[in-house]
């Protein structure tokens, strides 16, 4: 893989650099060949190059017998161009001439005219071009300077062979374009890749679930790996929580498995012994026996209901029957059920509200439910001696308060408490249950649109606090 990526990376340089250098080539070729095939100027500045102008020149030429001029026209041009003339017969002597120099001569041998168009024989910022005109099966010639300081001529001669070399050493220049190109490219292709050979490494590990990798956070990836690492450390973390969470259904099911094993125990044994033909039972006996059996299968239905409700909480697969209760009536009713109960007839709890008519818009049957397994835990994790306070208070919130004076829940737990499937460890032999009511409390509420939170210090009790949005009258 690794050798993958720095093969195309450099393929894709040497690609880009060849194409750069061909492509360059060929316009500034085609660019030099139309211009020069059109009579064109080089650069766009140009209106008209000097020697399409000298040759165009001739059609403002006017012969008539051996005399020759130009027309008014042909005047202005060389104006323009600051040029002069001097048109010559087939002997070389000059027939015409304007703004020529002083210095220039009145007749020309082939050489001079030679001469004069090769080289700058006027002044150092005049350029001479040559023209041809016919006129009456006569072939006269003319010559045109030119003044002007950023204009150049050159006229030069080359030997095949050395077109030859030229092209060979451009070929080796371009080799050794190419190999620039690898050197360089290869090394910033190994800067690109090594960093992406780290990453694809550590997203590896994190598909094969082999490890949670800490990458440098540096480089032009800086922002990919530290977005890496955060996913890393929360793969880690939500790995960690799966472990946990799995650890406490295996409990769970194995308190649960206990906790059916012992009622189903009980039934059976009962049913046994009153179906054996051998035993005799008055009918008090038969009653008793069938109050435990009955008692058994209550706590097995109760199990089994937190298990279906839980689930369907869980998974939102759940409509709320919302209709106005008293809150107030509804509190006050599940504290005098729990000391009605001769478990817990003895138990200090005690009921506090500011109003008797506390409206709100629950489901009741549920909201019974959570503040029944609230209270309840109050009573079974603590001793006899516990005082428990229930106080309900309105305000833009209503607010539901079961505070006890107890033994309080470690801050370990506390983290823990709504987890599903949790119990604690203060739960004793006389406690029984699914391990869900925390849990299911707290969906409910939730569910309601409300909060639930639980305070508490070892020693010093545990309070647990219930906000709901206030009805208002519009409701």
């Amino acid at each position: 893989m690794k050798w993958k990526l720095t093969g195309r990376y450099l393929a894709s340089i040497v690609l880009i650099v060849s194409l750069v250098i061909v492509l360059n080539g060929l316009m500034t070729i085609g660019y030099i060949v139309v211009r020069a095939v059109n009579q064109m100027p080089f650069f766009p500045g140009e209106a008209t190059s000097p020697e399409t102008f000298t040759r165009e020149f001739q059609r403002h030429m006017q012969f008539s017998g051996s005399s020759a001029g130009i027309t008014d026209e042909g005047q202005r041009q060389l104006e323009e161009q600051n040029a002069w003339i001097q048109i010559l017969d087939e002997s070389g002597q000059v027939l015409y001439e304007y703004r020529q120099p002083m210095q220039l001569p009145d007749r020309y041998t082939p050489t001079d005219i030679v001469q004069m168009y090769k080289y700058q024989e006027v002044n150092k910022d005049t350029t001479v071009f040559v023209g041809e005109a016919s006129y009456e099966n006569r072939r006269l010639s003319y010559l045109v300077g030119i003044e002007n300081p950023y204009l150049e001529r050159y006229v030069f001669s080359f030997d095949h062979r050395s077109f030859l070399m030229t092209l060979r050493a451009a070929l080796i220049v371009f080799a050794v374009d190419i190999l620039i190109a690898l050197i360089v490219g290869y090394l910033f292709s190994k800067k690109l890749t090594l960093p992406l050979q780290t990453l694809i490494g550590g997203i590896r590990s994190l598909a094969n679930q082999e490890a949670y990798p800490k990458m440098e956070e540096r480089g032009i990836y800086h922002g990919v790996f530290q977005n890496m690492n955060l996913l890393s450390s929360r793969l880690k973390e939500t790995e960690r929580e799966r472990k946990k969470l799995d650890r406490m259904k295996e409990e769970w099911i194995g308190n649960i498995s206990h906790d059916l094993k012992t009622p189903l125990s009980s039934i059976k044994g009962y049913a046994e012994m009153m179906k054996d033909p051998d035993y005799r039972f008055t009918w008090e006996e038969i009653r008793e026996y069938a109050a435990i059996i009955e008692k058994k299968s209550v706590y097995i239905e109760e199990v089994i209901e937190d298990l279906n409700l839980s689930t369907r909480l869980r998974n939102k697969d759940f409509s709320l029957d919302r209709k106005r209760v008293n809150l107030t009536g509804l509190l006050r009713g599940v504290v005098i059920d729990v000391l009605n109960d001769q478990r817990y007839g003895d138990r200090h709890i005690e009921f506090q509200t500011d109003r008797e008519d506390i409206m709100q818009e629950v489901d009741g049957i549920l909201f019974r439910r959570v503040i029944f397994n609230l209270l309840y835990n109050a009573v079974v994790h603590n001793d006899e001696h516990v005082r428990i306070t229930v106080s309900l208070e309105s305000g833009e919130r209503t607010r539901i308060v079961i505070r006890d004076d107890g033994k309080g829940i470690r801050e370990e737990e506390l983290e823990r408490i709504f987890d599903r499937y949790y119990r604690g460890t203060h739960t004793g032999a006389a406690h029984q249950g699914s391990g869900l009511g925390m849990a299911i409390a707290r969906d409910i509420v939730e569910a309601h649109g409300g909060d639930i939170a639980v305070l508490s210090e070892v020693g010093k009790g545990s309070t647990i606090v219930i906000e709901l949005d206030a009805l208002t009258e519009e409701n």
